[in-house]
This record gives C-alpha cells, sequence and structure tokens, in this order.
C-alpha cells in the first residue's frame, strides 16, 4: 500500500506509523471556535504521538434545508484555514464541491476533500487531482467500495498518487447508514491509505425534527471508531466541538471535544494491538 505524505512529519499509511487524525468542527463558524479546537486537539495529539491535520468548511453545499446556515464562504473561509496553519503549523483540509474552487483552495489546504455525494463527480475530481495536493475521497452513501476503484483511476489518470479514500457509512433504507466493516479491507485493496469518519456514519440523513436537518446517534461513534481501528485503518476522520448541540452544522453528529482523549487513547491501544 502506497503511504501518502501530507507534510515532511506526517505520513498517512506508513507501515510502522500510528494512525493520524482528521479532526475540527464541521464548518468554520468562526476564527475563534476554529483556535479552540485546533489548540486542544492538537495538544492532545501532541501527547498522543500521533499526527494531526486540522479540517472545516468553508461551505456545507449539501444542506438538508435551504435556510440552514452554510458556512462563511470560500474567501473568509480560506483566511480562516490559512491563519489556523499558520498559528498552530498544522496541515488543514477542507472540501470543495465546484472544480473552480480547486485551485485557490490547493494554495492554503493541504488536502482537498471531494464529499461522499459528490465522489463520482469526474470534472471535480479531476480538477482537485490536478492541483497536485492530496486528495480525500469520501465514498458515496449509494457505492459498494470496490467501485472506488474507478475513482482510483480518475485520480490515478492525473498522475497524482496522493490519495486517501474514506469510509463514512452506507444507506441503509430511509433517514439511516449502517458501516460495512469489511469495506475497510476491501478498500485498502486498492493501494491507498484508508480513513474511517466516526462522525458521519451515526448520521441520519434528513432525519432531524420537521426533516429539514439531520439527525444522528452520537453515542454510537465511540463503538464504531474503536471496531473500525479493530479492522486496520490508517488514519481517523472526527468531527469535534465544544459544544455539539449548540454546532451550526452536523450537531447531532460532532463528538465532544472534551471526549476526544479518551476515545484516542482507547483506540491507540487497539491500534498498536493490530499492527503488531
Amino acid at each position: 500500500m502506497a503511504a501518502v505524505t501530507i507534510v515532511d512529519d506526517l505520513i498517512i499509511g506508513a507501515e510502522a506509523g500510528p494512525l493520524a487524525l482528521i479532526a475540527g468542527p464541521c464548518v468554520i463558524e468562526s476564527l475563534d471556535l476554529c483556535r479552540q479546537v485546533a489548540s486542544e486537539v492538537q495538544r492532545t495529539a501532541r501527547e498522543l504521538g500521533i499526527g494531526f491535520i486540522f479540517k472545516a468548511s468553508f461551505d456545507k453545499a449539501n444542506r438538508t434545508s435551504g435556510g440552514a446556515f452554510r458556512g462563511e464562504g470560500i474567501k473568509k473561509g480560506l483566511e480562516v484555514l490559512a491563519q489556523i496553519k499558520q498559528e498552530f503549523g498544522v496541515p488543514v483540509l477542507t472540501d470543495v464541491h465546484e472544480s473552480w474552487q480547486c485551485a485557490p483552495v490547493a494554495e492554503v489546504c493541504d488536502v482537498l476533500q471531494i464529499p461522499a455525494f459528490l465522489c463520482r463527480q469526474t470534472d471535480l475530481i479531476l480538477a482537485a487531482a490536478e492541483t497536485g495536493r492530496v486528495i480525500n475521497v469520501k465514498k458515496g452513501q449509494f457505492l459498494a467500495p470496490w467501485d472506488m476503484k474507478n475513482i482510483v483511476a480518475k485520480v490515478e489518470a492525473t498522475g497524482n498518487r496522493r490519495l486517501l479514500l474514506t469510509e463514512r457509512g452506507v444507506s441503509f433504507g430511509y433517514n439511516t447508514l449502517v458501516v460495512d466493516m469489511t469495506s475497510l479491507p476491501q478498500m485498502r485493496s486498492l493501494g491507498y491509505p484508508v480513513v474511517f469518519d466516526g462522525t458521519h456514519c451515526v448520521q441520519r440523513p434528513g432525519g432531524g425534527e420537521g426533516g429539514t436537518t439531520s439527525g444522528g446517534m452520537r453515542e454510537f461513534i465511540p463503538h464504531l471508531t474503536r471496531a473500525a481501528v479493530a479492522v486496520g485503518v490508517d488514519a481517523l476522520f472526527l468531527e469535534v466541538h465544544p459544544e455539539p448541540s449548540k454546532g451550526l452544522s452536523d450537531a447531532a453528529t460532532m463528538l465532544p471535544l472534551a471526549e476526544l482523549p479518551a476515545l484516542l487513547r482507547q483506540v491507540l491501544a487497539i491500534d498498536a494491538i493490530v499492527r503488531r
């Protein structure tokens, strides 16, 4: 399996290395919130000796309701991400939704993320891959893990081999997602590091009160995350917030920031056993 260098001191997929962590709030609510989250997660990551990539979205383009908060927009959002990157010295990741966004986002961000609903959008994938940045593709809720080979081929066609593949659950009936743990080794067999998204997989799309928001079952984040690490992954993706219930996006599925250290200690112990 190919190892992917994010920055000089952070490599995902190295056989001897520990798990890496992609974490941050769902959406950029403010610079102050991003600073708080980045500071606390970075402190925990350093204590545990794991690599950390800060994540936040400048736009949530696929909100359930047209009236829902979407974010700060690309200009202000990139300013916030650039500030976090400079202030804390951490690589940053954000979503891209349209082809034209890729070039300006790549000027700031170390990782460009393709949202699950857009993982088959060829022009978007090609534009992102052609920047030369690391690309994190979230597997669509509608895709089988073996179908990711076609997405891998699209990225490779540009000459870019800096690719991560993320599992975030698959649709199972109405407003429900489940996780097929066999998808993790199946995607890993495609030759690239696999990330497990422990927060979006507990989402209930459109299943919030009144059907205008997505619901979720936050209490199962630790269970599924521990299970995925036991199966074998290269990194974790966790959306975290100091007060998830007050979050402006994915309030039902973000992990309370204060609970992150204990969960990471558990999964690192599991990961050490698996790697032996």
